[in-house]
C-alpha cells in the first residue's frame, strides 16, 4: 500500500474547482452514524436563504487525499451556492478517500452507501430540503464515488454530476439503482485518470470512460448516437435525450487535463435544475 499511496496522491490533483480556492474558514463538521460507518460532513448554507424555503442540496465528493473542508474553501463554489440559492454538503471521506466499487483498500473502509445515506438523513433534519432537487457531484475519486453512487444508491438522488472520475474496475454488469440522470466531463489530456483508464500497480484499475458512457446509455435506454452536440467555449457535450427511460445521458469533454473547467459547475447546476423543472 506504501507503493500505491503516491500514486494516488496524484487524485488529489493539481487544483479541486480552478481558480478561487482559498484557506477561508470552513464550518465546524457534523458528526453523523456510529460504529464502523460514522463520519461527519460539512455544510455551507446559501447566504441567499430566508430560512423557511426548502433548500436543492449538492452533495460534493473531494478527491483522494483532501476533505470536506477543501470543498468548503473554495470560494468560487461557495459563491456559487450563494448565487443559485444551492446548500452544499460536503462529506469527509475516511483517510481521506472513498469505499466506491474497485476502489483501493474498499475492503477495509467503512461502507460508504450507507454513510452517505446517513448524511443525507441528518441533512433532511436539519434543513428543509427540496428532495426533488438533491444532486451529487464530485471530483477525481470523488467523481468515481459519484458514478458508484448513481449505479448503487440512485435513490438518494435525483441527478448526478462526476467529474474526472469515472467507474474502476471490474465495470459494475448492471445496476441496481436503474436508470439515472448524468452528466460527465472529462479532459481528453488528463493523465491522472486518463479516457481510456489505466492499471495501477497489477491490483486497481481505472475504468475506460467512453466504455462507462456506453454502459450508463445501455443503462438508461439510450440510442447510439446522440441527440444533440453543443460546444460552447472548449467544452464539448454529446447529449442523449431520446431515452427510453426518459433520463438522459451527457458527456462533456474539453481538451484539457486533471481539472474541472471554468465554469462547469454553474452549466451542471443549470442543467440539474432542468430536469426538475421539466418533471
Amino acid at each position: 500500500m506504501r507503493r500505491l499511496l503516491p500514486i494516488l496522491a496524484a487524485l488529489c490533483a493539481p487544483l479541486l474547482l480552478g481558480a478561487g480556492t482559498a484557506a477561508a474558514d470552513t464550518p465546524a463538521p457534523y458528526a453523523v452514524g456510529t460504529g464502523a460507518e460514522a463520519g461527519t460532513y460539512r455544510a455551507h448554507v446559501p447566504d441567499s436563504w430566508d430560512g423557511t424555503s426548502r433548500l436543492p442540496v449538492l452533495v460534493f465528493f473531494h478527491g483522494y487525499g483532501q476533505s470536506g473542508g477543501v470543498v468548503m474553501g473554495n470560494t468560487n463554489l461557495m459563491r456559487l451556492a450563494d448565487e443559485t440559492g444551492v446548500l452544499v454538503i460536503a462529506p469527509d471521506g475516511q483517510e481521506k478517500r472513498w469505499a466506491h466499487q474497485g476502489a483501493p483498500a474498499r475492503e477495509r473502509l467503512r461502507d460508504d452507501d450507507i454513510f452517505v445515506a446517513t448524511v443525507l438523513a441528518d441533512v433532511k433534519r436539519r434543513w428543509p430540503v427540496d428532495t426533488a432537487r438533491v444532486w451529487a457531484s464530485g471530483f477525481s475519486i470523488g467523481g468515481s464515488m459519484t458514478w458508484h453512487l448513481a449505479c448503487y444508491r440512485g435513490d438518494l438522488f435525483t441527478a448526478f454530476m462526476p467529474v474526472a472520475g469515472a467507474f474502476w474496475r471490474p465495470h459494475p454488469e448492471r445496476c441496481p439503482s436503474g436508470p439515472v440522470d448524468l452528466m460527465h466531463v472529462h479532459g481528453t489530456g488528463d493523465t491522472v485518470v486518463p479516457m481510456q483508464g489505466r492499471p495501477i500497480r497489477e491490483t486497481y484499475h481505472q475504468g475506460d470512460v467512453l466504455q462507462g458512457i456506453a454502459f450508463w446509455r445501455a443503462q438508461d435506454g439510450c440510442p447510439a448516437d446522440p441527440d444533440e452536440v453543443t460546444e460552447v467555449g472548449d467544452l464539448r457535450c454529446q447529449i442523449w435525450r431520446g431515452c427510453t427511460s426518459g433520463r438522459q445521458v451527457q458527456l462533456c469533454l474539453h481538451p484539457g487535463g486533471h481539472i474541472i473547467p471554468k465554469g462547469y459547475m454553474a452549466t451542471a447546476l443549470a442543467w440539474a435544475q432542468g430536469l426538475a423543472q421539466g418533471r
